[in-house]
């Protein structure tokens, strides 16, 4: 009987040894709740492309591109193989050894069928670290045709808005929609940060010729009776044109009706009589894998990246989610096409720079730059050595930040 239950036992722990030793190696996925089932999907017609990746079990988990780079950076081994991120986090991820160099094989097929902003996001230095997926997250101007004759320069949108008795709106006292103007007249504000998230170096120039002519220009449309400081669609009143992001497309689109249109942001005449195209931040949604010891699962992992960064996977991300496409041929595709803001959000993308990491406080002392304008503290009255020191100040408390 003894006997018995010994042979039972060694064959049940054989049994579970050969079951350990047959099962498939774990390939793990992790994006956002809202693909994880269109992701599953499109999974399983890569294994039946690929059937020599198909003996590894793929699991896909719920953890979205803004978490992704934090618990990745947190514990490298037990993260994932395969991860989406939002670009701001690229350099931490890979001075935090998270993220392999695209595979050499794919590197002319990433850059030279991704838009440069999405590409440009995805590069360190000259090196390409992600697959892009999407080029859909900055801002742009929506209108109402109507109104607005011509689109393309701010002396324009505003003339006919003053005419209509119609209001523009832009939020000139956010980090983010400010940048249009600076970043538009040449200055640079970016950090550096070491693996540790510690800002290490601020390049920053808006102490210069070409902050006071953003300063200025920001003023002068302060100055108008059709400026109304915002950017979201369901707060506007009386509005004939907004800059505002995809998000709120199908609001400015009920709101316009059958007047309404999109273009990327209008050219400004700088104080110095030069005209600038309002730039800003763009965001995207890339795709990283994880240094591999084994060559073969690092091999599944840049192939699968590959795949799901596709321009046939982007296209059909975009029809499933809406998320819009890095890809140059699927934003050519006739669906995206006729998305009004996708294509005008594209052409924007073209005059941005992929939104960095920035410390908390920065955000708060642009707040407090526009703040300074809206309230007239900063005016047309005011002397340009009074807005270069301004300026001056506020350089000095970003170079600040620095850990």
């Amino acid at each position: 009987m003894k006997r018995m239950m010994k042979a039972a036992l060694a064959g049940g722990v054989l049994a579970a040894f050969l079951s350990m030793s047959v099962s498939a190696e774990e390939i793990k996925v992790w994006v956002a709740d809202a693909v994880t089932d269109f992701t599953s999907a499109q999974i399983e017609a890569f294994k039946e492309a690929n059937p020599d990746f198909a003996g590894y079990d793929y699991i896909v988990e719920a953890v979205g591109e803004g978490d992704a780079a934090g618990n990745m950076i947190t514990d490298v081994e037990a993260g994932a193989d395969i991860y989406v991120f939002a670009q701001d986090q690229i350099a931490r991820l890979v001075t935090a050894g998270a993220l392999e160099e695209v595979a050499p094989d794919n590197v002319e097929a990433v850059e030279t069928q991704n838009d440069a902003g999405a590409v440009g996001a995805a590069t360190v230095g000259d090196i390409l670290y992600a697959y892009p997926i999407t080029s859909d997250n900055g801002y742009f101007l929506y209108y109402d045709k109507s109104v607005i004759s011509d689109p393309s320069t701010l002396e324009g949108i505003i003339a006919d808005c003053e005419a209509a008795g119609k209001n523009f709106y832009m939020e000139i006292n956010s980090g983010w929609y400010q940048t249009a103007f600076f970043f538009g007249a040449g200055a640079e504000l970016t950090y550096e940060t070491d693996d540790n998230g510690l800002f290490t170096a601020c390049n920053a120039t808006y102490a210069s010729d070409a902050g006071l002519t953003a300063l200025k220009k920001m003023i002068e449309l302060k100055s108008s009776p059709s400026f109304q400081n915002g950017s979201s669609v369901d707060k506007t009143t009386n509005a004939a044109a907004i800059v505002d992001g995809t998000w709120d497309s199908v609001a400015a689109q009920d709101l316009f009706g059958d007047n309404f249109a999109c273009a990327k942001l209008p050219t400004f005449q700088g104080a110095d009589g030069e005209t600038y195209q309002m730039s800003g931040f763009g965001g995207f949604k890339l795709l990283g894998v994880k240094p591999q010891e084994d060559e073969d699962k690092l091999a599944a992992c840049d192939a699968l990246a590959a795949y799901l960064s596709s321009e046939e996977v982007q296209l059909a991300r975009y029809n499933e989610v809406g998320w819009g496409p890095s890809n140059l041929n699927a934003q050519q595709s006739e669906e995206v096409q006729a998305d009004a803001a996708l294509s005008a959000l594209a052409e924007q993308l073209a005059y941005t720079i992929p939104q960095g990491q920035y410390p908390g406080d920065y955000w708060t002392l642009a707040t407090s730059l526009g703040d300074s304008v809206i309230s007239g503290e900063l005016s047309a009255d005011s002397s340009d050595e009074d807005l270069m020191a301004a300026l001056e100040q506020f350089q000095a408390t970003c170079e600040s930040y620095l850990g």
